[in-house]
């Protein structure tokens, strides 16, 4: 199959144009809200918990941070790319012209991944202006990063698929993935809980998330890094499934 490299450079790089465009909103306004996050929580709960698991608290935090605003932003980039579209109505130009499904997912995914993995980068430096860090695993903690914005970006494409509105565009951000983040271990280790809570948490696709990308920071995880990595490909490989389906089926594509 021979793969029209160019269809997929002029997506990628439209989608990528409008991020620059709108840099207050995409880039920005993520950063300067995580960075609240972390001035508030490291201040309020890190002045009374001074560490956890041998990490100052400030720092712990950090990587919960990244994979929220990963986790959110991934969704939400890939979800409006794919809705705009549909939207507009251009996306039966889209479905007409000579690009297959391969293409169209590899670059709207691919863009949302990018912006997801730009922003992940510039919030750990700004991370690193408030608490010493320390990556002990660089090439782990950016296949995390990758494998994650990679992931979530594919949710998102789905979600813009599905959506009939605006409003369902951040509904499932909103009201299930930012809960299970801070649900998560973002902001603390599941070994502070109770046993019967603990048990219960592990039932949060989003505690392997977090706790596989903080062991690449400090050495440290709720869960193997082996089990971790695992449910991030699972996860990847069921939206991969889910995107294969629609196209196969048209859901929402061709109606």
């Amino acid at each position: 199959m021979t793969v029209n490299v160019r269809a997929i450079r002029a997506i990628y790089v439209f989608e990528m144009a409008r991020t620059f465009r709108t840099l207050l909103q995409s880039i920005i306004s993520p950063v300067i809200s995580t960075s609240l996050y972390f001035v508030v929580f490291g201040a309020a709960i890190g002045s009374r918990i001074t560490s956890v698991e041998g990490v100052s608290y400030g720092a712990f935090i950090v990587p919960g941070l990244i994979m929220l605003s990963l986790l959110t932003q991934s969704i939400s980039n890939a979800s409006f790319g794919i809705y705009f579209p549909k939207f507009t109505g251009t996306i039966y130009e889209l479905l007409s012209a000579p690009i297959s499904a391969f293409e169209i997912v590899t670059a709207y995914v691919g863009a949302a991944a990018t912006k997801s993995i730009m922003l992940g980068l510039i919030i750990l430096a700004t991370a690193a202006l408030f608490v010493p860090l320390r990556i002990e695993h660089p090439f782990v903690m950016l296949l995390f990063l990758v494998l994650t914005s990679v992931t979530f970006s594919l949710l998102g494409f789905i979600i813009g698929i599905w959506a009939d509105g605006f409003e369902k565009l951040q509904l499932v951000p909103l009201l299930i993935v930012t809960p299970l983040t801070f649900l998560g271990g973002s902001f603390y280790s599941i070994s502070m809980l109770p046993p019967a809570w603990q048990t219960v948490t592990l039932f949060n696709p989003v505690v392997y998330l977090v706790s596989g990308f903080r062991w690449s920071f400090y050495g440290i995880a709720d869960v193997s890094v082996g089990v971790s990595l695992l449910m991030t490909l699972l996860f990847l490989a069921v939206f991969l499934a889910v995107v294969w389906w629609i196209f196969k089926t048209g859901y929402r594509v061709k109606s």
